[in-house]
């Protein structure tokens, strides 16, 4: 008798020990991550809408259990809230980063702003897209659309001011810039990139007043692996 109780608590410390073993496997291993599930979110809202980006759906396209989503955000909210951090961190980070950058003329420093158009790893336009459209859900969201807009602009501008342009003809052409690429995303333009490259003298010229030079043009078609016929 005391050797089948003996064997009976043993067989029960094992199962136990098993069971807490595969809860800190999954604890460790099966909860995904951050990353994961706000790349996840980023997924489903350029594809479906921010109706799509809830906790349910998100789990079961990661093949995860909907609580392991609480490890890492408070709830949804949340997550929506990182997912408009994320946009206004590439997006907005993006063109301040470009305007600031170095150029030799105001056409070259255009150019570095039109990288933006054409990498993106400096402007995601799906994601520009995306963000927008849920704007037209949530004031919100369009409170932060229309502080991005302001932000990029005024980068913009104090870009060509940089270069020697008075405040109101600066401002009128950064708003020019930046308004036409909106207009771009908005009505999903789907120029092929030879077409695109070809105007683009004609767009700095524009909005610079400026004709780029050859040596400015070959650099910028050079960094977007494009070769001019």
């Amino acid at each position: 008798m005391l050797t089948q109780m003996y064997i009976f608590v043993v067989q029960a410390f094992a199962i136990c020990y098993e069971t807490s073993m595969d809860q800190s496997v999954n604890d460790s291993g099966w909860r995904g991550s951050q990353d994961g599930w706000l790349e996840a979110a980023y997924d489903s809202l350029l594809e479906s809408g921010v109706d799509s980006v809830k906790i349910l759906p998100l789990a079961k396209k990661l093949n995860l259990s909907r609580t392991s989503f609480y490890w890492f955000f408070k709830d949804r909210e949340e997550l929506l809230s990182a997912l408009v951090s994320r946009w206004r961190d590439k997006n907005t980070g993006g063109i301040v980063k470009q305007s600031e950058a170095y150029a030799e003329s105001l056409a070259e420093a255009m150019l570095n702003v039109f990288d933006c158009w054409l990498d993106q790893t400096l402007f995601d336009s799906k994601f520009e897209f995306a963000v927008r459209s849920w704007a037209l859900q949530s004031e919100e969201i369009q409170a932060e659309v229309h502080n991005a807009d302001r932000t990029r602009m005024e980068a913009i501008a104090t870009m060509l001011r940089r270069f020697g342009l008075p405040a109101n003809s600066a401002d009128v052409r950064a708003r020019t810039t930046y308004l036409v690429q909106i207009g771009y995303i908005s009505m999903q333009s789907n120029e092929s990139i030879a077409v695109r490259m070809k105007r683009i003298p004609e767009y700095i010229a524009i909005y610079t007043g400026e004709i780029p030079a050859r040596r400015e043009l070959d650099r910028f078609y050079a960094r977007h692996g494009y070769k001019p016929d």
